[in-house]
């Protein structure tokens, strides 16, 4: 039997539906399949004749009636029961189903057309990415965003970023992206925010990562040094011995959390050896190596 389906056409699972459920689901099959968004889609442009016929019929009580009577016999009784799906001339908006049973109304293609160009649709996001220096996002900071329109022009947004933002965390200005059609609401601005490592601090998670270098003796006697942070600088004690590769962690010196906590400053010690020496630290170095009982690779 020749026969359509025009609650499935809208995702709806049963007859029994409100003037105002079938609206809301022909709004959103409308809009998933609009001309505007799937332009030179041929398989869209007969889904959107479907939706609209589906609408045409399912929104009159009248002909909602008469349909549902078939619907009952062909589907509704039987889940199972297979239906042959009725065709479509090239040129026709509506089904040889529809005008089989409804008949052919006056205008019809013009006011479907116009229908469905009515149909309000939001506007594509925007998204782009800006990169901020671990120092900057700390403290918060305000961001200029340079994009270019259709036109060529460029435009220029201020984009407030707050203080302990995460890495890779998006911004998002409602509105700002592309314009809506047939007055739907403009798309939103989406900017991921790339927190760049540099020289001093690396970032994992919340936690500051830094090195310090120690001379030798240093690193063999102990000493107290300065260590920088993102929020000045602190001493730190060495103990005698401190080797290459540890690492000191100082609680509540990292980077900041979204409720103001922060997270550590993990400094690993690099000890470093000069490159060139006085002859008096060549003496020094050789008197060393001949009182020292000291192989580490012992």
């Amino acid at each position: 039997m020749i026969f359509k389906d025009y609650y499935k056409i809208l995702s709806l699972e049963t007859n029994r539906v409100s003037s105002e459920e079938i609206k809301n689901a022909y709004r959103l099959a409308a809009k998933k399949y609009h001309p505007d968004l799937n332009v030179g889609d041929k398989l869209a442009e007969e889904k959107i004749k479907d939706i609209n016929e589906a609408y045409r019929v399912l929104s009159n009580q009248s002909t909602k009636r008469k349909y549902d009577r078939m619907w009952v016999s062909n589907v509704g009784r039987n889940k199972r029961k297979k239906v042959e799906e009725s065709s479509r001339g090239s040129d026709s908006i509506f089904s040889d189903f529809f005008y089989m049973f409804f008949g052919n109304f006056e205008n019809i293609k013009d006011k479907a057309a116009d229908k469905i160009k009515n149909v309000p649709i939001k506007g594509k996001n925007i998204e782009t990415s800006i990169n901020v220096e671990i120092e900057e996002v700390f403290y918060g900071l305000d961001k200029k965003v340079f994009l270019r329109n259709l036109n060529g022009k460029d435009k220029i947004l201020s984009v407030t970023i707050p203080a302990g933002i995460k890495n890779g965390e998006k911004i998002r200005l409602i509105g700002q992206g592309k314009e809506g059609s047939a007055g739907g609401k403009n798309g939103d601005l989406i900017i991921k925010v790339n927190i760049l490592d540099n020289d001093k601090f690396k970032l994992k998670g919340n936690d500051l990562y830094t090195n310090l270098y120690l001379t030798p003796w240093e690193a063999a006697l102990g000493t107290k040094v300065r260590v920088d942070s993102l929020d000045g600088s602190l001493d730190v004690s060495i103990e005698a011995g401190t080797q290459t590769g540890k690492c000191i962690t100082i609680p509540e010196k990292g980077y900041k959390y979204a409720d103001g906590k922060r997270g550590n400053l993990n400094v690993e010690i690099k000890v470093a050896v000069p490159n060139k020496l006085t002859d008096e630290e060549k003496c020094l170095f050789e008197k060393l190596s001949k009182v020292s009982n000291f192989n580490p690779r012992n």
